[in-house]
């Protein structure tokens, strides 16, 4: 993806993020908040790059509405590290809507 391998469907970008759709999706929308800046996991938050957070927050804000289940409501998750399930190597947020989902656990 970063170089230009897959072919991406941006639904939001800023200097520090962007959103796009997950090319295998888990629900009716499932998205992907990416920060440009490399971490590996969330645990790779500092306090000299929180910025990060606020950016990612604000670019789900800005993709939920425009995918349309700002509203309806979606689920934020984080797979981090080997347990948690990650298996990309590069923090990043799923956001999954568009359809009543089902419990987590």
């Amino acid at each position: 993806m970063s170089a230009g391998e897959i072919a991406v469907d941006f639904v939001y970008e800023s200097d520090q993020c962007f959103v796009i759709r997950d090319i295998h999706p888990k629900a009716k929308v499932h998205l992907l908040a990416i920060p440009k800046a490399h971490a590996v996991t969330f645990n790779d938050i500092t306090k000299e790059n929180a910025t990060i957070m606020a950016e990612i927050g604000l670019a789900i804000a800005a993709a939920t509405k425009q995918s349309n289940i700002s509203e309806t409501g979606y689920r934020v998750i984080v797979n981090n590290g080997e347990d948690g399930g990650q298996e990309v190597e590069h923090l990043h947020f799923h956001i999954l809507g568009g359809e009543r989902l089902d419990k987590m656990v």
